[in-house]
């Protein structure tokens, strides 16, 4: 068995009424940020938030009676595993999913509400993956893997369709890779209707799994990246025989780039993609001058990130963008001194969102006081410019 183009047009028959058609559309603001003609496939639309709801259902629908009576098993980090657990119970057929203790708390709760089963076993995917293993084997159970199986492939390969309908003039897609199930599908669906359209696999610099196989080198992996649903130490066998030869490239991308790629869905298109969703923008921020000018569809494939981790995230990026600053100023320990310094920063336009008051560094004159000064500006010139009025002023600060 292999996977071709007639399974994927026979999953997206089958998949029809059961998962949203999700929009596929031209981004105006995203193409100037990035210098390409970007068109976004929102999936993070799909009930459970995540594009893993085709493979998962198109795999439980071409099971016998038999196998959904028995139950099914899966190891997933989250959003495998809210989507089989959903369409699971919508079919009535019990669901165990295994998941690692890094499992972001949000998709552990929600695969729990979908009413399966939840395990939880491992620190790593591959952990887990052992685990649920074991329970398939002790309890004769169907055992529906994340992404190294066809009929997984082709539901995921039902994406490509309906972006090629949508976009037709698409000439490259940058598609994220952890097992290599969304690449596979996509890939195989995207050639056999546009042969001539480039397919670009991008994965997390900490898991570089297809990187390494392709480089015929073991994998050197691990970390914590924000792209945890494609941070996986090995790719599928099966996903990987047959993704690699439609591949063009492969890049890999740093966790600044992802977390760039999270912020600006959120300030831009103002949807929420986690980490992984967000990764086929983050190749156009990382890698510029392999897009620009070309028309781009972008998978955003989901969206189910810890709202502490997105806050993170969100002032992580004003950061970076020197429009959360803390300055630092060292003067007179005398009333009014803060008083004043207020005033300066007041008067630029700038916010002030938090002060510590230090008089007890050592680097600090027994006279003096030291503050930590948190402040909030339009951008990088703004931020200069406040750093300006309070070095005339005769208060000069620094970064910290």
């Amino acid at each position: 068995m292999t996977l071709d183009i007639t399974a994927i047009r026979a999953a997206a028959a089958r998949l029809s009424g059961h998962i949203e058609r999700t929009p596929c559309r031209y981004s105006r603001t995203l193409s100037k940020i990035t210098g390409a003609e970007v068109w976004v496939k929102f999936e993070n639309l799909q009930f459970t938030a995540a594009y893993k709801e085709r493979g998962a259902l198109n795999k439980l629908l071409l099971l016998s009676d038999a196998e959904k009576q028995r139950g099914v098993i899966a190891a997933s980090a989250g959003n495998h595993a809210q989507g089989l657990a959903y369409h699971a119970a919508r079919l009535g057929v019990p669901a165990t999913i295994v998941m690692p203790k890094t499992t972001p708390f949000v998709k552990v709760q929600h695969t729990r509400d979908f009413g399966a089963t939840v395990v939880i076993e491992g620190e790593t995917y591959d952990d887990a993956n052992a685990h649920a293993r074991k329970l398939c084997a002790e309890q004769d159970l169907t055992f529906v893997h994340p992404f190294d199986d066809y009929d997984i492939m082709a539901g995921q390969g039902t994406i490509a369709l309906e972006m090629l309908e949508d976009a037709p003039d698409l000439e490259i897609l940058p598609v994220p890779i952890g097992g290599g199930g969304l690449i596979s599908g996509v890939a195989t669906a995207a050639k056999a209707v546009k042969p001539d359209i480039r397919i670009v696999g991008c994965e997390p610099a900490m898991y570089p799994s297809f990187t390494a196989k392709m480089r015929g080198v073991q994998a050197h992996c691990g970390g914590q990246t924000i792209a945890e649903g494609v941070a996986v130490k090995q790719v599928g066998e099966l996903t990987y025989g047959v993704a690699r030869p439609l591949i063009d490239d492969v890049l890999l991308l740093e966790e600044p780039h992802l977390e760039q790629a999270v912020s600006l869905y959120c300030n831009v298109e103002k949807t929420i993609a986690e980490g992984a969703g967000a990764a086929s923008l983050a190749a156009l921020l990382a890698y510029p001058e392999r897009f620009r000018g070309k028309k781009c569809g972008l998978i955003l494939c989901g969206g189910n990130i810890d709202t502490r981790l997105l806050a993170s995230v969100l002032t992580r990026e004003l950061v970076r963008a020197q429009r959360l600053v803390s300055l630092r100023i060292v003067g007179d320990d005398r009333p009014g001194l803060l008083s004043t310094v207020s005033h300066v920063i007041g008067t630029m336009g700038a916010n002030i969102i938090e002060v510590n008051h230090n008089r007890l560094a050592l680097d600090v004159p027994a006279k003096g006081a030291e503050f930590d000064i948190t402040i909030e500006t339009r951008d990088a010139q703004h931020t200069q410019d406040v750093i300006d009025a309070l070095r005339e002023h005769g208060y000069p600060p620094r970064t910290v």
